[in-house]
């Protein structure tokens, strides 16, 4: 119980230090701000996911009161974002509400369990490549599902592959509704060009006034959320879903999708925050507060949540400097759906599509995207195939492979970097010391001693044929050594000493020295042939020879 006081919540941090009403004035009028921004983001996020559009607003509300009051940053705004609309229209296909809040639940107890565990500066590793191929993934197919809605077209059943949905869409559009369209264009220029008049009210939110007025007052005919989903509920209850123990493994893969993708959204957008305000968040923390709130939100029939980045920037922007703007943005929320739901039913669903359309080009990165072709052969590899994955296949599918396709490249890269060090280090040494007698070879390993690169160390020391008597093997540059590397070494010292030779090592660092004397390898040598220092080493290989 202890441990968990060693996590720094934010909130307590802030009301320890001193709260002053200067600073609750500027929270106030930044979570009111972010609230507004969030309002259309959040009903147009839980359409696109495939469910009804208060489970939007919902997740605002409880996620985003919960990530401020928990979380380690101290402007992170949490709420339902973009990047999960692929993962719940999918698992809303496949598992209906039920299937989706137990996959919730579960990504909410494997993020409190990552931050418990003190994970977080872990994902600080997964490469930018990965991240990239799939953010820009799932833009394209977000895209792709606002086309019926942005032109208005008289689809019944839209298929989910991306290839599939584009031929229906290209088949359908003999039934295009201008008006919608128009819509559409009008709300994208609405939302982009309003920034030039103030930034104090979003676009999207006067887009969206703006559009509904006009279709309510005109009595357009184009599909409303009313003509779509019904009315919007203006209360807040408990769901509780059927659990089917006997089914509950189906759910890990979905749910290890929305708790990687929720956490590397979270932290990444924290880092961000943290280089606009000049602070330090706490990872931890922060995976526990996503975790908290993955927990209890589908409880009350929300979605997955994480941290926003645009939120967030529009909350710093503002003036929010402490968790108490993110959680008045929370409550403004809130007030708005208890008192003005009524009023959100009559939004256009080409209007929705518009603000999706801007969401999923600002998510594309693509000068990221273009940034990386430039790069190497590996980076592309796993930038295209992680793409790809994803718009084809599966985001689940694009993150497993990713990673495991960047583990692997850089293990390759590891292996392969150790392959050259060791191949020039012969002719460098030999160079620097001119009077070794011809009896003494000298090789050097540099890099970890590790399972990518063990193999290939030891075929070079097996495939030792000279008529050197001694060999010194130089590890002042190697950090650590692994089973893998044991073993290899082992047998290739083995080979050495069965062709009569005598190995000495030299700068053997103490972690590794201590592996090397666990495994044997030491006594095999010999503890009097093993030396810190290559001086004192090749001196001693001389006396020997003497």
């Amino acid at each position: 119980m202890k441990e968990i006081f060693k996590f720094k919540f934010e909130l307590v941090t802030v009301l320890k230090q001193g709260y002053t009403k200067q600073q609750f004035t500027k929270d106030l009028f930044a979570g009111i701000i972010v609230g507004i921004v969030a309002l259309p983001l959040a009903i147009a996020f839980a359409v696109a996911s495939g469910v009804s559009p208060e489970k939007g607003l919902i997740t605002a509300i409880i996620a985003g009161f919960i990530i401020s009051a928990l979380g380690g940053s101290r402007v992170q705004i949490g709420g339902p974002t973009g990047a999960f609309i692929v993962i719940v229209f999918g698992i809303v296909a496949q598992y209906g509400m039920d299937g989706l809040i137990i996959s919730t639940l579960l990504a909410g107890i494997m993020l409190v369990i990552f931050g418990l565990l003190r994970l977080g500066s872990l994902l600080k590793f997964i490469p930018h490549p990965l991240i990239v191929g799939f953010t820009s993934g799932i833009a394209l197919v977000i895209f792709s599902t606002q086309i019926k809605d942005a032109f208005g077209l008289q689809i019944d059943n839209i298929p989910s592959e991306f290839i599939g949905k584009w031929s229906v869409y290209f088949a359908s559009l003999s039934s295009i509704n201008w008006i919608a369209f128009a819509i559409t264009v009008g709300t994208i220029l609405i939302s982009i060009g309003f920034s030039r008049v103030t930034n104090k009210i979003p676009g999207s939110f006067v887009a969206i006034i703006l559009m509904t007025i006009i279709v309510s007052v005109f009595n357009l005919p184009v599909t409303t959320i009313e003509s779509t989903f019904g009315e919007i509920p203006n209360k807040i209850s408990l769901t509780f879903p059927s659990i089917d123990i006997s089914n509950i493994q189906h759910y890990f893969q979905p749910a290890l999708t929305i708790a990687l993708l929720g956490a590397i959204e979270s932290l990444l957008s924290a880092v961000v925050a943290d280089g606009m305000i000049g602070a330090n968040h706490h990872s931890n923390t922060e995976l526990i507060a996503q975790g908290c709130a993955n927990i209890v939100t589908p409880l009350f029939g929300g979605i997955p949540a994480t941290g926003a980045i645009a939120r967030t920037a529009t909350n710093i922007k503002n003036g929010g400097r402490t968790p108490i703007a993110g959680m008045i943005h929370a409550v403004t929320l809130l007030l708005i759906m208890l008192f003005f739901g009524q009023w959100a039913k009559l939004i256009p669903m080409s209007c929705l599509a518009g603000i999706l359309i801007i969401i999923a080009y600002n998510m594309s990165e693509w000068r990221s995207f273009s940034s990386i072709l430039k790069g190497s052969a590996f980076d592309i590899m796993i930038l295209i195939s992680t793409f790809l994955l994803t718009v084809l296949v599966d985001l689940t599918m694009a993150i497993e492979i990713g990673i495991v396709m960047a583990a692997l490249l850089f293990m390759k890269r590891m292996a392969d970097n150790g392959q050259a060090i060791l191949r020039d280090k012969e002719s460098d040494i030999i160079e620097n010391y001119k009077d070794i007698p011809k009896e003494i070879e000298i090789y050097e390993i540099s890099g970890p001693f590790f399972f990518g690169a063990a193999k290939h160390y030891s075929e070079v020391l097996k495939g030792h044929k000279s008529s050197a008597k001694i060999l010194i093997i130089r590890m002042r540059h190697v950090p650590f050594i692994d089973a893998t590397g044991v073993h290899n070494f082992r047998g290739a010292i083995s080979s050495l000493k069965s062709d009569e030779k005598m190995i000495i090592l030299s700068g053997v660092q103490p972690n590794v020295r201590k592996e090397l004397n666990k495994s044997g390898i030491a006594a095999l040598i010999g503890e009097s042939n093993i030396f810190d220092n290559f001086d004192i080493a090749l001196a001693n290989a001389k006396q020997h020879l003497l």
